[in-house]
């Protein structure tokens, strides 16, 4: 199994856990995101059971794009006995959203070029804005996959293909129609990313699995005593945005 919370086998194999390295990750931009202090629910449990929850209907993506999206986030972020996978986090749902936001749709970018393959440290300098770029990778993979796997989409075929296909993306090897098969699997991947640990607001993390799995308080506005402590665990719950504790 492939981990993609590590961007090359050399680190992976220095790590001996996934999560291990998934509680590294820095907390900055979780901090960033989670500023808002704990409402006066803060003591309630958030209720987010798979029997509570109404199941999700995508309205940005299609039937075969939804089928993709939660196939790829079950690889890129597998299960274990400590956390669960990126799909069962919620990450699909996330990422249904975000597409609909002004950053994915480009509106808030510099979208006029030059359109240029610039070194990393540039970012991303193509002419689509990150839903096309998952919209159209989405088609370019499943037909990649439908002329060399029998016919079957990603979502059809076995782990085992779909984690050798995942890692030829990442290294550039895959050739894609209309496309970079290495840009379109960053993207992914960061969307990943960004919806296993984002507030459950906003569609992924549900029931704060990712902030209970590294430690993380969420919203709480008092644990600032803790801010300097090392090598103890946070001994409360997290609590999300909407004063919802984990």
């Amino acid at each position: 199994m492939h981990d993609w919370t590590s961007m090359n086998d050399d680190e992976q194999s220095a790590s001996p856990s996934r999560r291990q390295l998934l509680k590294k990750l820095t907390l900055i931009p979780l901090a960033a995101a989670t500023v808002a202090g704990c409402a006066k629910e803060a003591d309630r449990p958030a209720d987010e059971s798979a029997s509570s929850r109404a199941v999700y209907e995508p309205t940005f993506f299609n039937a075969a794009e939804w089928a993709f999206v939660q196939a790829v986030c079950d690889r890129l972020i597998p299960a274990d006995d400590i956390g669960p996978s990126a799909a069962e986090a919620g990450v699909p749902e996330f990422i249904d959203r975000h597409m609909q936001t002004p950053y994915a749709a480009g509106d808030i970018w510099y979208m006029q070029g030059p359109f240029v393959e610039a070194a990393p440290q540039f970012g991303y300098q193509g002419r689509l804005p990150v839903r096309d770029i998952l919209r159209v990778g989405i088609k370019a993979l499943d037909a990649h996959c439908q002329r060399t796997l029998g016919g079957k989409t990603f979502s059809k075929v076995d782990h085992t293909q779909q984690e050798a296909l995942l890692k030829a993306a990442e290294a550039g090897k895959l050739e894609l129609e209309d496309i970079s098969a290495k840009e379109f699997f960053s993207q992914l991947l960061a969307e990943t990313r960004m919806g296993y640990f984002c507030d459950p607001r906003h569609g992924g993390n549900k029931n704060m699995a990712a902030w209970k799995m590294i430690g993380y308080p969420g919203a709480r506005a008092d644990y600032t005593d803790w801010v300097e402590v090392r090598n103890r665990p946070y001994p409360l719950p997290p609590v999300d945005q909407a004063g919802k504790r984990g």
